[in-house]
C-alpha cells in the first residue's frame, strides 16, 4: 500500500510539472506570434501609410532602432516619417549616430521632427536631420553644446589621510581624475576635446538650418529655448503638433493626408528577455544619467 500511495503521489506531481510546462510553452508561443504580428503589422501590412518613431529618454547607441530606421528607408509602404521627440539628450555618440541615420533616411522618405515636452541637446541634433522641425509654444529646445563632467577629491584625501599614485605612460593618459590635482595642461587638453564636439554640433546646425557663421551667437552660450524663442532664432520651422506635420507633408511633399499613422516599435524582441530585464532594472534602480559616460549632450535642470 505504501508503494502504491508514493507512486500516486509521484504521478501527481509529474502531472502539476507538465500542465505548469505546457502553459510555459503556450505562453511562449502566444508572446512570440503577439510580437511577429504587431512587428508586421507596424511596418508591413495594410497598404501605404507614415510611420511614426519616438525618441524618448537619454539618447544612447541603440543598434536595434538604427536597424528598424534603415528597415524604414527599404520599405515602399512609408511614404513619411514622424520623429516624436521627447528627451533631454544624451552622448554626444549616441546624437551623432542617429542624426546621420535620419539624414540617410531623408534621401529616401520626407522625415519630420514633432518636439513634445523636452528636445534639447543631443535630442536636438536628433531632430535637426529632419526636413522640418515642429514644437509646440512650451517646447525646450536648443541646449546646443557639449559637457564633460568631473570631480577632484584630492583635498578630501588629504584631510583622511589617503593618497593615490597613478603609473600612467603619459601626463594626460586617463586625465582628468578624481585623485590627482587638474593641472592647466589637463585642463587646456580637455577643454579641447569639448571645443571639438561643439565646433561638429554647431556646424550641424549652420548646414541644417541654413545658417551662417556669424548666427552661431544666436546659441553659442548653450542656452535652453522655449519653442516660441527657438522659432524666433531660426532653431525650428513652425509652432504645431503632429496634425501640423501632417498638413506640411501633405502640401509640400504630397503625401495624402489621410494615410494611418503607425506607431513604430524599437524595443528589442521577446527573445532578447534577459536584455529587456537588465534594461528595465537599470532604469528603475539607477537613474539613466549614472549610465552616461564620456563626452555628453544633455540638459536637465536638476544637472545644474
Amino acid at each position: 500500500m505504501a508503494y502504491e500511495s508514493d507512486y500516486l503521489v509521484d504521478r501527481r506531481r509529474l502531472k502539476r510539472r507538465l500542465t505548469f510546462w505546457r502553459v510555459v510553452a503556450v505562453v511562449a508561443v502566444v508572446a512570440a506570434i503577439a510580437a511577429a504580428f504587431g512587428r508586421l503589422g507596424d511596418t508591413v501590412v495594410g497598404g501605404d501609410f507614415i510611420a511614426r518613431i519616438s525618441v524618448e529618454g537619454i539618447i544612447v547607441q541603440d543598434d536595434q532602432r538604427l536597424q528598424t530606421i534603415r528597415d524604414l528607408a527599404k520599405n515602399d509602404s512609408v511614404k513619411a516619417v514622424i520623429l516624436r521627440i521627447d528627451s533631454p539628450g544624451g552622448t554626444v555618440v549616441g546624437g551623432e549616430t542617429l542624426y546621420r541615420a535620419i539624414l540617410e533616411l531623408g534621401k529616401k522618405k520626407p522625415v519630420v521632427a514633432v518636439m513634445d515636452g523636452v528636445a534639447a541637446s543631443a535630442a536636438y541634433m536628433t531632430a535637426i536631420a529632419a526636413d522640418r522641425l515642429f514644437a509646440r509654444e512650451g517646447t525646450l529646445t536648443g541646449s546646443i553644446g557639449v559637457i564633460l563632467q568631473t570631480t577632484e577629491v584630492t583635498k578630501l584625501l588629504d584631510m583622511i589621510g589617503v593618497s593615490a599614485k597613478s603609473f600612467k605612460s603619459g601626463s594626460l593618459k586617463a586625465a582628468p581624475s578624481p585623485v590627482e590635482r587638474l593641472t592647466p595642461e589637463v585642463e587646456a587638453a580637455t577643454q579641447g576635446l569639448i571645443d571639438e564636439m561643439y565646433r561638429m554640433f554647431r556646424d550641424m546646425v549652420l548646414e541644417r538650418r541654413k545658417m551662417k557663421a556669424a548666427d552661431a551667437s544666436r546659441f553659442s552660450d548653450g542656452r535652453i529655448f522655449t519653442g516660441r524663442q527657438a522659432l524666433k532664432n531660426g532653431l525650428i520651422d513652425q509652432i504645431g503638433g503632429e496634425q501640423a506635420a501632417i498638413a506640411w507633408l501633405e502640401s509640400e511633399k504630397g503625401v495624402p493626408a489621410d494615410l494611418k499613422v503607425r506607431r513604430i516599435k524599437t524595443e528589442r524582441d521577446v527573445d532578447d528577455l534577459l536584455d529587456r530585464l537588465d534594461s528595465l532594472a537599470r532604469k528603475t534602480i539607477l537613474s539613466e544619467r549614472l549610465t552616461l559616460d564620456g563626452l555628453i549632450s544633455v540638459w536637465h535642470p536638476e544637472m545644474r
